[in-house]
């Protein structure tokens, strides 16, 4: 099973840039089947014996020691608000936002491809304070697929207060250029509000969208004004993964406009750093840096506004 897990792994990074989307499916109970980005996965596991930790978040059902390292194991059905799976066999073992930590379910199906244009958001705001990101559908199947970066700043809860000299940088790197808002491209609510919260405490403003089609939208629309798009966007900061066109295909579509081609835009995703840096430089995109991290995130962004600066 993990093995040719992993295998079909391999094979499916090469997709990626396609606009096309790889899901590991599983279930939480009889009924719905779920998925999540097969890019963030490393292996999938029996359930492993749990030692409980005292001070451990609610959803936390313990910690494993899989292959000598010591991970949170998730109750991912609790997470959703559901009660507890004790039929659970299974744990998808991830590496999100730079971090290892398993997901518990009770069983993990296959993984299948998707053209992103058949993935869309959650109907009627069911995404909106909730667990989903996006669904789609395969053989008339509905296919949830889980937020996870709303599941891990439940249970993480990361800090988006920015270092005291990082603020004091962002202070003096404002002097000497007026244009100080930046398009934000996250299909995750929770992800999008994270960037803001982390870019208005550098007194820079931000426009947020959904998914790479409308970011394009956008960007097309600020084109057909008068003055260049760099006179009134500092960057794009996009994440990679996202129904209807991913952030690769997007910095594809913006480097082949002449009226966009020498916009700055940074790749910002929880998806793998070493597979990220290659995707970067095929793509024609600036930059990488890997969710989330506030002061990472700030220090890619003041670097670009030095810049913007100096000329």
């Amino acid at each position: 099973m993990a093995s040719g897990l992993l295998e079909s792994i391999d094979r499916s990074t090469q997709l990626a840039g396609y606009n096309r989307l790889a899901l590991l499916l599983f279930r939480l109970d009889e009924r719905q089947i779920f998925g999540i980005n097969v890019f963030k996965v490393q292996e999938v596991i029996p359930r492993p014996q749990l030692s409980w930790m005292p001070s451990s978040h609610e959803l936390v059902r313990g910690v494993a020691d899989i292959r000598g390292r010591m991970i949170p194991v998730i109750d991912l059905r609790r997470a959703i608000g559901e009660p507890s799976d004790e039929a659970a066999a299974h744990v998808i073992v991830t590496e999100y936002n730079c971090s290892i930590q398993g997901f518990l379910v009770r069983a993990v199906e296959r993984i299948v491809h998707v053209n992103v244009d058949q993935v869309s958001p959650p109907p009627g705001g069911a995404g909106e304070g909730g667990y989903l990101t996006a669904i789609t559908r395969l053989n008339d199947e509905l296919i949830e697929i889980i937020d996870v970066e709303k599941v891990l700043a439940d249970v993480i809860g990361p800090s988006m207060e920015l270092s005291q000299h990082i603020i004091e940088d962002a202070n003096e790197s404002h002097r000497g250029t007026s244009h100080r808002r930046v398009l934000v491209v996250d299909d995750s609510r929770v992800a999008r509000n994270q960037i803001e919260r982390t870019l208005n405490q550098l007194g820079i403003e931000c426009t947020l969208v959904n998914d790479g089609r409308e970011a394009l939208r956008y960007l097309q629309a600020l084109a057909a004004k008068d003055a260049p798009v760099n006179d009134s966007l500092l960057m794009v900061i996009s994440d990679v993964e996202m129904p209807d066109m991913d952030g690769y295909t997007l910095t594809t579509e913006i480097r082949r406009d002449p009226r966009l081609k020498d916009l700055y835009v940074m790749l910002h995703t929880s998806l793998s750093g070493v597979f990220n840096n290659a995707m970067v430089e095929r793509v024609g995109a600036n930059r990488f840096i890997p969710k989330f991290s506030a002061n990472d995130l700030a220090t890619g962004v003041l670097d670009r506004l030095k810049a913007v600066a100096m000329h």
